[in-house]
């Protein structure tokens, strides 16, 4: 009679889901905000984005091969990553930025840690950070929504940095401007609506939970209000939210696998200290924005939080 009881090791119930089959769901998640970019910026933005996703692809194949590895490109890791570090820079940059991104995020933020699953920090955030301190110039630079002429703006966020202002007719925009993507900044950042569509569709379909984007979002907000200085938009709970790339972040990646706790009071957790460290920096600091840097301390955190965050071991009373 044969054996009827396997004994092998966890899972023993397979959900159907795979790394492929969710970085492919993400990617989807995030291709109208994509189309958004190309719209508002035009092809340039486009380019940006073919470069950084080709970069990333080309780089793990080749270090895959010289360490004699299966090649895992197709799981979609490499490609996700390089469409995340494309919105994160401005659609006017030199080719040789995303190039040289893409390179980084893949070979010192991923491989060099191990590969998928075992990087410490968020690869397309370590590659914008190493960008932004090796070619500021370019990385602050931003072209004019729907224009041709090649003719750069200041994000909304700098405005405020380097000069008070009363209100939002001062920078000649309004909220819907915000919300639609009609202001500077990177490509992949601007549009909010796209941005959020694509948010309620992970959301819907349980790739994510809403405890770190809340908890990030909200915390940021509530900071900007309660600690307002002078001025209108200082305490503006709502331009705070809108005017940066809070909901890129809080909603693509203080929610990565990887990189952030694995339980939900862990990545509330998270996000809160996301969101103070992203109010420091922006209000007290000389960047006008902090959105990558506070999502990159707390993935340094993340081992600590899930040290003292852990779920209770099934079986176990709350007091063992």
């Amino acid at each position: 009679m044969p054996d009827r009881l396997y004994v092998s090791v966890s899972p023993h119930i397979h959900s159907g889901e795979s790394v492929p089959r969710v970085m492919r769901t993400v990617f989807i998640a995030l291709i109208p905000s994509g189309l958004a970019g190309v719209f508002i910026f035009g092809f340039p933005a486009l380019k940006v984005m073919l470069i950084s996703i080709l970069s990333c692809l080309i780089t793990e194949c080749l270090i895959q091969k010289a360490r004699r590895q299966k090649i895992a490109a197709s799981d979609g890791s490499a490609a996700l990553t390089g469409l995340l570090l494309a919105y994160n820079l401005s659609s006017n940059v030199p080719f040789w930025i995303p190039l040289a991104g893409g390179i980084f995020a893949i070979a010192i933020a991923k491989q060099a840690f191990g590969g998928l699953g075992a990087n410490i920090f968020n690869p397309a955030l370590a590659a914008r950070a190493f960008l932004l301190a090796s070619w500021p110039k370019h990385m602050t630079e931003f072209l004019r929504p729907f224009s041709a002429d090649g003719i750069t703006q200041a994000t909304p966020l700098t405005v405020i940095k380097e000069g008070a202002v009363k209100g939002l007719s001062d920078l000649g925009i309004s909220y819907w401007d915000l919300f639609l993507g009609r202001r500077g900044g990177c490509l992949g950042e601007v549009c909010i609506i796209a941005l959020l569509l694509g948010a309620l569709y992970l959301l819907w379909k349980g790739y994510i939970w809403y405890h770190a984007p809340a908890g990030f979002v909200l915390t940021v907000g509530g900071l900007s209000w309660i600690f307002a200085a002078q001025g209108f938009l200082k305490g503006d709970f709502l331009f705070s939210v809108l005017a940066g790339g809070l909901i890129l972040g809080a909603f693509y990646m203080a929610t990565d696998y990887v990189t952030t706790p694995i339980t939900k009071r862990g990545q509330l957790v998270f996000g809160i200290g996301c969101g103070i460290i992203a109010f420091v920096i922006r209000r007290f600091g000389g960047y006008p924005e902090g959105v990558s840097y506070s999502i990159l301390i707390m993935n340094a955190l993340t081992p600590l939080i899930d040290r003292y965050l852990r779920p209770r071991k099934y079986g176990l009373s709350k007091s063992k």
